[in-house]
């Protein structure tokens, strides 16, 4: 008899529907709009975020899962793309294997036909690869290796982006202090080893707090704005405000599991998140459609901690610290904006 499929394999399949339907045979749209004074500005795409926050609230897949902060991931790498980062560029990935260097995705691309289409297929249904495929990556820092949620790198150019992801739904006195110790250990790990890669941190906080603790929330806005402001933590941080009805809560339990520095020692088997491929599409379109719905507070997210400045700042670090004949899409969606 199968396995029953993990939260994460069954979380996939519904991200994966999510992000397709938002970016149709792979076109997304431009996120760059021009405002009245002829400044640039990045329009995120809340309706898309909203429904992949609603994933793991219709699966109930508790913070230890890795689900609820997954959902944040999935719509970092997808709000990258609409700003014209490559798909293969991009981690993690719209499709498995979630993790390819740009070099193993090159090659699969150069083989004829039906190698290439085996090839594919090796590296598709494999949980892992080592050295090839993963679910998840991790850069060394200074002096350690750390778990970074979003990234964009190659072997010619090293790291270029890297972004960690914390989402908080529950026990924010309790929780907040280890979660903000946290990041400033992982900022100043990597900025020391990659000072020219973009840098950030994005908090996903569910809105309770406001009515539920305060003076917590003011505390943690005001971390999240420093750590955004120093020179050797991250260039920009983010806030994403969760707003959704009690019913739909996720199950009380332990809290998200540090991951700053790696253990030590041999790689724990990975975990398979491949096994729900098999939900028909009228069952995944009808999950879709009645996801719990979710809505992100902008009108209470701090300006300097909003998530439209966050990605400006993300994207612009990256085409600052490169040649303008590198990322050439992105480039373009930013001129199409200003001369349109």
């Amino acid at each position: 008899m199968a396995a029953e499929p993990s939260s994460k394999a069954r979380a996939w399949i519904l991200f994966d529907h999510i992000v397709a339907e938002a970016a149709p045979d792979g076109a997304h749209s431009n996120p760059w709009v021009k405002g009245p004074d002829g400044e640039l500005r990045f329009e995120p795409d809340y309706a898309t975020l909203e429904r992949l926050l609603g994933v793991p609230l219709h699966l109930k897949a508790g913070t230890q899962s890795g689900v609820p902060a997954l959902a944040l991931d999935v719509w970092l790498s997808y709000e990258l793309r609409r700003a014209g980062f490559l798909s293969d560029q991009v981690w993690p990935r719209p499709s498995n294997p979630r993790i390819l260097p740009a070099a193993a995705s090159n090659l699969v691309k150069s083989l004829p036909g039906p190698l290439r289409a085996q090839v594919m297929d090796r590296l598709t249904k494999a949980t892992s690869i080592p050295g090839v495929t993963a679910s998840s990556a991790a850069i060394l820092g200074k002096n350690y290796l750390k778990q970074v949620d979003v990234i964009m790198t190659d072997w010619a150019t090293g790291p270029e982006l890297l972004i960690s992801t914390k989402r908080m739904d529950s026990s924010y006195g309790k929780n907040a202090p280890n979660r903000i110790e946290e990041s400033y250990g992982d900022a100043k790990n990597l900025r020391l080893r990659h000072p020219l890669a973009a840098l950030g941190f994005l908090f996903g906080l569910r809105s309770d707090i406001l009515q539920k603790e305060p003076r917590t929330a003011d505390w943690l806005f005001d971390l999240l704005a420093k750590l955004g402001e120093e020179d050797d933590a991250y260039h920009a941080t983010c806030l994403i405000l969760m707003d959704y009805a009690d019913e739909a809560a996720l199950p009380e339990g332990a809290a998200e599991p540090p991951d700053g520095i790696l253990e030590p020692g041999p790689e724990p088997e990975p975990e398979d998140d491949t096994g729900a491929s098999e939900l028909p599409e009228s069952t995944v379109e009808g999950i879709v459609a009645n996801l719990p719905a979710v809505s992100i507070l902008t009108d209470h997210t701090p300006g300097n901690l909003c998530p439209g400045r966050f990605l400006t700042a993300m994207v612009m670090r990256v085409l600052n610290a490169t040649p303008v004949n590198m990322h050439e899409e992105a480039r373009r969606r930013r001129a199409a904006a200003r001369t349109a």
